[in-house]
């Protein structure tokens, strides 16, 4: 299904990903934020709590909450109350070290609040060379803990790479056993990505594979981030085209806020909540958003391209970590579009004019 009617913008962002902090107590290989370390300049609680109240003044429905792993943050459960307060659903992704049997009955008791435990591979020995050593049998154990609590339909989410792309079946079927549900996203070049795309990154046979798997597994969820696949032919249920500046938007620990949550890019800084004007004038007013709301036209290898209409040229981060022309091909086109690219050495690439 097409959903050009987005191509030009809503009212709010229907998807917005909120980084609460950069701090993180994992260092995973392919994070697309490169987190770590706590910026100085976090917004303080004052300042969330005014975004907060904009966005429900605005009509924003629900934020997915990341990171860096956001319960680092100690007011983590005060931003969360006040969300859920303010009538904001959140969704909140977490490597799920920090949450302990108490910690998973306070999540289980919350109204509005869903959660995403980040796994890699459905053993240690796929998870933590990406995630790190132990990080395998600390999710597991948050896992056990949200299940003892009672917390239904928290999800798995898995980054695929040629790994976990061989363990769908057995991912599903761990998910299953604890009543979740399994949400499957790309893996893209961007922030510790780039270091390790060219070694992680599904091969084309792999992708294909996937593409078949999720039309058997309807109820498998993407995050709307595999409609590249479209292009093999029948399409995936979702949203078909990059809803960057359109539908989605990112809003980091410092307030600036970015077209796109996998594409944390000066070229691609909306503007700054701080300096800025208010959230609500730069999702309606930024040149940026303005450009992006331009409905896409082919070019380059996608001009002549009969899958075009499905796939909208695929996604706009990754071309701009491979440094390709933005309204060119993907560069994992699956029709083998995609142009020859240099191996990522870890630094980044520049940008090809394009927008």
């Amino acid at each position: 299904m097409s959903f050009s009617y987005f191509e030009t913008g809503t009212q709010a962002p229907i998807c917005l990903t909120w980084e609460l902090t950069y701090a993180c107590n994992l260092a995973c290989t392919h994070c697309l934020s490169s987190s770590g370390k706590r910026r100085s300049d976090e917004l303080t609680l004052l300042e969330i709590k005014a975004l907060v109240d904009e966005w429900a003044a605005t009509g924003v429905f629900y934020v997915n909450i990341g990171g860096g792993e956001p319960m680092v943050r100690p007011d983590f459960f005060e931003i969360i109350d006040y969300t859920v307060a303010s009538r904001i659903g959140v969704n909140f992704s977490t490597n799920g070290t920090m949450i302990d049997a108490p910690r998973a009955r306070r999540l289980a008791a919350m109204d509005y609040v869903d959660l995403q435990v980040s796994l890699d591979g459905v053993d240690a020995q796929t998870n933590d060379p990406i995630r790190g050593a132990g990080s395998y049998a600390k999710a597991r154990r948050a896992m056990d803990h949200l299940a003892d609590a009672g917390f239904e339909d928290f999800k798995i989410s898995v980054v695929l790479t040629r790994g976990s792309i061989t363990q769908l079946d057995r991912l599903q079927e761990l998910a299953d056993g604890y009543g979740a549900r399994l949400r499957l996203t790309r893996l893209r070049p961007s922030g510790r990505g780039v270091d390790v795309w060219d070694e992680l990154r599904p091969t084309t046979a792999q992708q294909r594979e996937l593409h078949a798997w999720l039309l058997d597994h309807p109820d498998a969820l993407t995050g709307d981030s595999l409609f590249h696949l479209n292009a093999f032919g029948e399409s995936l249920p979702g949203l078909s085209m990059c809803g960057a500046g359109r539908i989605v938007c990112l809003v980091d620990p410092v307030g600036d806020v970015y077209a796109c949550p996998f594409l944390i890019h000066p070229d691609f800084k909306a503007g700054n909540i701080r300096s800025d004007g208010s959230f609500s004038e730069i999702w309606a007013r930024a040149s940026l958003f303005d450009q992006m709301r331009t409905p896409t036209v082919a070019a380059g290898g996608c001009a002549s391209c009969t899958a075009f209409d499905v796939c909208q040229s695929g996604c706009v981060a990754a071309k701009v970590a491979a440094g390709t022309a933005l309204k060119g091909p993907d560069p994992e086109c699956v029709r083998g579009a995609a142009p020859s690219l240099p191996r990522f050495t870890g630094t980044p690439l520049p940008v090809i004019a394009g927008l």
